[in-house]
């Protein structure tokens, strides 16, 4: 169970966000994660409370106030190949949206199977 989250600087329309999530959540989808797997929210935060380097570590154009952070907090066992397969699919579809990928982060974040509670207070992976 990905959850995904999205932080940006304010304001940030709706059309915006909405785009960012649905591109992350294709890929995931087109990474094995099931479609009815969806749980995302999005930080939105004034400038003094998100900031960032314009270029570290090494990027082609500097980071404007349309930088997103995107993390996915996911079980462990994605292989590298499959983290690669995902970030190909979001890039190219945000750049089919217009977004300069330059301005997009992801952070993979693994926690074990055991660390899942959906509801009800069940471990279902836990024995």
């Amino acid at each position: 169970m990905p959850l995904v989250t999205l932080t940006v600087r304010k304001p940030k329309p709706a059309d915006f966000k909405t785009a960012v999530l649905d591109a992350v959540h294709r890929a995931l989808v087109a990474s094995g994660v099931p479609a009815t797997d969806l749980f995302q929210r999005v930080l939105e935060l004034d400038a003094d409370d998100f900031r960032f380097d314009p270029s570290y570590p090494d990027l082609q154009r500097p980071r404007t106030d349309d930088f997103v952070l995107v993390e996915v907090l996911w079980s462990v066992g994605r292989s590298v190949k499959v983290k690669k397969k995902l970030l190909e699919g979001l890039m190219t579809e945000l750049a089919g949206r217009g977004f300069d990928t330059e301005n997009v982060m992801v952070c993979f974040k693994e926690t074990s199977w055991e660390n899942w509670a959906f509801g009800g207070g069940r471990l279902i992976h836990a024995s």
